[in-house]
């Protein structure tokens, strides 16, 4: 999980932070907000939520129709320019593409942040059965940029179980955890047991808990230091009826693109 660098009080620019927060409130949940509404998201008054807004509309990053306002495609933008400069991403998609094309499955590696987990790089798209032909995997958000809660996922759970011990209890303290699908953990106690599981096998497997139709494996992507920089996963149609089969079947390939990427992170 990144780790915001300290700042002194007098170097932090407010406006800056509160414009942040406002282009930050507009999500999957919320893609369309108004002044009302901003302002509850980003924790700020509706005038200053206004002003925000509108300043954000005449720089090109909103769109608004004089009532709603929403994200306009100048903020591709930040996500562009981070998947084309950004060392990780471009160290990892090779590998990804690699075990697409070979495994004719849907792969994804990811990185923490806060509540949860970013795709920063991507495979694409999984097969069918029949030979070169290729089909996208339904499974909601997993393009470029998605982020997904962590409680829920495969990779969520596998950084999770990768912090400190610290990190992590400061992490779950006090939680909720939202119910995505039937089958997803909600309560603290449990979550807390399958990350200690997650911790001592290294790998972590979930099923149906962020959507249904869709279960994943993942596994750290460790630095020469041993830290855990990102999880990688494969992503599976349907739910998982033989846990032992689909770790048999899924692990080694994760792993030992795992091995390889090491020495380059």
């Amino acid at each position: 999980m990144q780790t915001l660098p300290p700042i002194a009080p007098a170097d932090l620019i407010a406006g800056m932070a509160k414009g942040m927060a406002v282009l930050e409130s507009f999500d999957t949940e919320r893609q369309r907000l108004n002044v009302t509404l901003a302002a509850q998201r980003a924790g700020l008054s509706r005038a200053a939520a206004r002003r925000h807004l509108l300043t954000l509309a005449h720089l090109g990053y909103l769109e608004s129709d004089g009532n709603y306002f929403w994200l306009s495609p100048r903020v591709l933008r930040f996500s562009g320019s981070y998947l084309s400069s950004a060392r990780l991403p471009r160290v990892l998609q090779p590998t990804l593409s690699r075990l697409a094309l070979q495994t004719r499955a849907s792969f994804s590696a990811v990185v923490l942040d806060g509540d949860e987990v970013v795709i920063v790089a991507n495979s694409g798209h999984g097969f069918d059965g029949a030979p070169g032909t290729a089909t996208r995997m339904l499974a909601y958000g997993l393009h470029l940029g998605a982020r997904l809660p962590a409680h829920a996922t495969s990779t969520g759970r596998m950084l999770l179980a990768c912090l400190g011990a610290a990190q992590c209890r400061d992490w779950l303290r006090g939680r909720e955890l939202p119910r995505l699908t039937a089958h997803t953990i909600t309560r603290v106690a449990q979550l807390r047991q399958v990350l200690e599981r997650a911790r001592r096998e290294d790998h972590c497997l979930a099923s149906e808990e962020h959507e249904l139709g869709v279960h994943a494996v993942a596994v750290p992507l460790r630095n020469q230091q041993g830290q855990a920089l990102a999880a990688l996963n494969v992503v599976l149609p349907g739910a998982c009826p033989d846990a032992a089969r689909t770790l048999a079947q899924w692990l080694p390939p994760l792993q030992q693109a795992a091995r390889e990427l090491r020495p380059l992170l």
